[in-house]
């Protein structure tokens, strides 16, 4: 125990983290088995003695900008974690079947948490913040920002590759008259897009992307494609390719990853987002060949940031009212979830990505929005 904790120590002193200090990125540690944990099991046994109580922090989002901006990960990795990410590398953890997983665990586990924390919008994606004031006004500016991209007419029918809460076509339908049809594979989510979008030319279908049919003037997917899987990705361009007028343009708004891996880190994939992956540049590239021409690729992750923070604050003030429905190790996992992800944004360790898409290229070119 000893030699992990002077390990631990002198590792995390590189970042600018003092253990038992006084700075608000400082952890204090309350169990002294926590560095043989975390030496054993990086990112599993850092997360779960978070959840068990074994240490804490007051700005758990500056502690994570902190380690992850001097890629303190990266020294620390371990033969358990090479197991996790060759399986992934071999085995599709994105089947049919499989992709359910994360519906069960993470989607329906209640709408009384996703109301209050997400706000007006119930936009469970990057909010757009250039000109915005707070959360509303930048999950509202993203939704515009969307449909200037693809140049949203009206009586234009628009496929949503993973609608989420509706969110995004109730907006559309509403400020330019659009029809839409949303897939998703989240029971509650298409309840309340259903209810939320009640007398709107939109429909909602509960099922898988791949099973998507119909010819659209516009496609969009915003927040799908970390749950496809690396193996998946043709699949679901082709997919969008088939469903998408040939003069028509398709939006993909997705959180990236800079190095090109197979699967997201083992405590995520345990506890947040059951067989989640980032996809990187090179992945996205590969899968578009012969399909699709990239008209443009913007990144704004450093909005996510701040998108995360509003949603943690929005947590925080609204636990008394839905904690009786969970408990006090939930809280631990979606602090630690929520302000782990705020902290690698700001570190620019992972990206948000919207890139628009057209079948033979736009002619004339495409103008760039922002």
């Amino acid at each position: 125990m000893k030699k992990a904790k002077a390990v631990i120590v002198d590792l995390v002193a590189n970042a600018g983290v003092v253990v038992n200090g006084t700075d608000p990125w400082d952890i204090q540690v309350y169990n002294e088995d926590f560095y043989t944990r975390v030496m054993q099991r990086p990112h599993l046994g850092l997360g779960e003695s978070y959840m068990d109580g074994w240490w804490t922090c007051e700005r758990l989002d500056e502690f994570f900008f902190r380690i992850l901006r001097a890629e303190l990960d990266q020294q620390v990795k371990n033969w358990t974690m090479a197991v996790h990410y060759l399986k992934a590398t071999v085995m599709n953890y994105q089947t049919r079947d499989r992709a359910l997983k994360v519906a069960h665990k993470h989607y329906d586990i209640g709408n009384e948490l996703y109301v209050p924390m997400l706000g007006k919008s119930m936009a469970y994606t990057c909010g757009y913040w250039k000109n915005a004031k707070n959360l509303d006004e930048a999950q509202e500016a993203k939704f515009e920002l969307v449909c200037k991209k693809i140049g949203l007419k009206p009586g234009m029918r628009v496929l949503d590759l993973g609608c989420g809460f509706g969110s995004f076509l109730k907006y559309a339908a509403e400020h330019y008259k659009i029809t839409g049809v949303g897939v998703n594979i989240s029971k509650e989510q298409i309840k309340y897009a259903e209810e939320s979008c009640a007398g709107l030319p939109l429909e909602f279908k509960l099922m898988d992307y791949r099973d998507a049919e119909g010819v659209f003037d516009r496609v969009v997917s915003i927040g799908l494609t970390e749950h496809i899987g690396h193996k998946n990705y043709r699949t679901f361009l082709e997919v969008a390719s088939s469903c998408l007028k040939d003069d028509g343009l398709f939006l993909l708004h997705t959180i990236g990853s800079n190095f090109s891996e197979t699967a997201t880190d083992p405590w995520t994939n345990k506890y947040i987002f059951p067989n989640g992956h980032l996809p990187s540049v090179s992945q996205l590239g590969s899968a578009m060949e012969r399909l699709f021409v990239m008209e443009d690729w913007h990144n704004f992750g450093a909005d996510y940031d701040k998108t995360l923070m509003a949603w943690h604050k929005n947590f925080v003030a609204s636990w008394d009212d839905i904690k009786k429905d969970y408990d006090d190790r939930f809280y631990r996992t979606w602090t630690y979830y929520l302000l782990s992800c705020a902290g690698a944004f700001r570190a620019r360790r992972i990206e948000l990505w919207q890139v628009v898409l057209s079948k033979k290229g736009v002619l004339g070119g495409y103008k760039s929005i922002r």
